[in-house]
C-alpha cells in the first residue's frame, strides 16, 4: 500500500487550501483584524493533520499502538462480532490534539473490513465501542493469528478514512487510515500477547509497544 510522506495528511488539504489562500487574500488586502484569526485557523488546520514521521521498532514478536492517544481501557474480554472468542482489548482515545493517523500494530494480511453507522456518543465511553459509528479491519499476521481493529467516531468526529481493503497486504506501523478530532480505536489482541501499557499512559502509533508474545505461548493458544 503506497505511503503518504507528506507532513499534512492529504484529508487535511481540501481544509487547509482554502484557508491558506483565504489568510493570503486578507493580507494582500491588509485586513489585519481578519489576517490574525485567518493564521490562526490555518495553523491549526495543519497541526491538526500533522503526520510526523515514526522511528517503526525492528524487535521481533511485538504489537505496536495502531494510534496516538491515551490509553483508556486493557484487560480480557469475550469478543463476540467478529474473532468470535476472547481477546485482550485495548481501547486508545484520541483527543483533538492528538495526532489521528491510524497504523497497522503488526505485518500481515487484512482479511476483513466492515463498516458500521452509528451514534456519536464521546468516544472515551464504553457504549462508543458498540454505539458509535466505526469501521472494523481484521489483520491475520505473518505468524498466523489474527487481531482486530476498530476506529470509532467520537462526537466531534464524523468521518472514517480507511485506506487499507481485503486482501491487502500492511507492513508493521504502516498507515492503513485516520479519524477526523476525538475519537478512538479499540485494539483486539489474542490472549498470548502480553501487555506492557497501563490506562492512562500516552501512546504514540506505530512506534509505542503494546506488548510482546512468544511463539509457544501462540500455538498453546
Amino acid at each position: 500500500m503506497p505511503q503518504n510522506r507528506w507532513p499534512i495528511a492529504k484529508e487535511g488539504l481540501p481544509f487547509l487550501i482554502p484557508t491558506v489562500l483565504l489568510t493570503l487574500f486578507f493580507a494582500g488586502m491588509s485586513w489585519i483584524f481578519l489576517t490574525i484569526p485567518a493564521i490562526l485557523l490555518t495553523l491549526f488546520i495543519a497541526y491538526f493533520f500533522r503526520n510526523p514521521k515514526r522511528k517503526i521498532p525492528a524487535l521481533k514478536n511485538i504489537i505496536l499502538s495502531p494510534a496516538d492517544g491515551r490509553v483508556v481501557h486493557v484487560g480480557e474480554c469475550e469478543e463476540d462480532r467478529f474473532l468470535k472468542q476472547k481477546a485482550l482489548k485495548v481501547s486508545i482515545f484520541m483527543s483533538p490534539f492528538d495526532v489521528h493517523i491510524n497504523r497497522s500494530p503488526a505485518t500481515g494480511q487484512v482479511v476483513e473490513t466492515k463498516y458500521h453507522p452509528g451514534k456519536f456518543l464521546v468516544a472515551s465511553r464504553d457504549k462508543a465501542s458498540l454505539s458509535n459509528e466505526q469501521n472494523a479491519l481484521i489483520l491475520e499476521t505473518e505468524e498466523r493469528f489474527k487481531i482486530l481493529l476498530v476506529q470509532i467516531a467520537g462526537f466531534i468526529a464524523r468521518r472514517i478514512v480507511c485506506y487499507a481493503k481485503m486482501g491487502d497486504p500492511l507492513n508493521r506501523g504502516e498507515i492503513f487510515g485516520m479519524i477526523r478530532l476525538g475519537s478512538r480505536v479499540d485494539l483486539y489482541l489474542p490472549l498470548h500477547v502480553r501487555p506492557i501499557i497501563r490506562v492512562g499512559q500516552h501512546l504514540k502509533g506505530g512506534e509505542s509497544i503494546i506488548g510482546y508474545y512468544h511463539e509457544e505461548e501462540k500455538n498453546a493458544d
